[in-house]
């Protein structure tokens, strides 16, 4: 059998399966894509899909930095 069959042609994503919406950002705090940048991904073209991922790296920006959870409520951070 030909391996071909299992071949597909898969989506350039940066979904890294951490999925949640910053309330504040509105934007995934995993990929930071929005939540309709999301939705449309696999019918976007690649050269859209390229330009979101550029502007990705500055997106984390916006998410502001974490304030340490239980660790720091405990003292231990």
């Amino acid at each position: 059998m030909s391996d071909d069959v299992w071949k597909r042609a898969e989506i350039e994503s940066p979904c890294v399966k951490i999925c949640l919406i910053h309330p504040e950002a509105r934007i995934c705090i995993g990929c930071h894509r929005t939540a309709e940048e999301i939705a449309d991904w696999s019918r976007m073209t690649p050269d859209r899909r390229r330009e979101i991922m550029a502007e990705l790296p500055g997106r984390s920006l916006t998410l502001g930095h974490r304030r340490g959870g239980r660790a720091a409520r405990l003292g231990q951070a």
